[in-house]
């Protein structure tokens, strides 16, 4: 289970309803609908899953996935929802790099990644080998453990 500090468990509460203005303004239907809490958990059962999936295109999807959440964390917490900012879309890896810059690395790699992910998810045989799937699942391992320490978390 996931330790944190009063301060940061506060901020990983659902969000009040207050909105802290000094933070980066994303589009209202990017942000999570989750807790920061809830999606950390989430990504450490969803690469826990990955690990023990058989088939390689479903373990690169579900490590994928579970990054994905781990990344949604660090937007729950450290943006804002603009609602004027209609129409625009936007990968949750590019919303990172505005509210996280010091994760762009990871952001980059993991967009990299996306379109195989997809392909891999909609059940295009042989997209990915299986050390490409072993190797997503560890980077997606190490991506929480690095947001989970971001954000304070033990």
């Amino acid at each position: 289970m996931l330790a944190t500090t009063t301060e940061t468990q506060a901020r990983l509460l659902p969000r009040a309803k207050e909105i802290d203005a000094s933070l980066p303004a994303i589009p209202a239907h990017s942000m999570p609908n989750r807790s920061p809490l809830e999606l950390l958990i989430l990504a450490r059962q969803g690469v826990a899953e990955a690990v023990d999936e058989p088939h390689d295109g479903l373990r690169y999807a579900t490590a994928h996935l579970a990054a994905l959440r781990a990344a949604a964390a660090v937007l729950a917490i450290r943006a804002r929802p603009a609602t004027k900012q209609r129409g625009q879309v936007t990968s949750v890896w590019r919303l990172l790099t505005q509210v996280a810059p010091e994760l762009r690395e990871w952001a980059d790699f993991f967009a990299a990644t996306a379109r195989k992910r997809t392909m891999a998810q909609s059940g295009v045989p042989h997209v990915v080998s299986t050390r490409e799937a072993d190797d997503l699942a560890r980077d997606a391992e190490h991506f929480i453990s690095v947001v989970t320490a971001l954000l304070g978390l033990r």
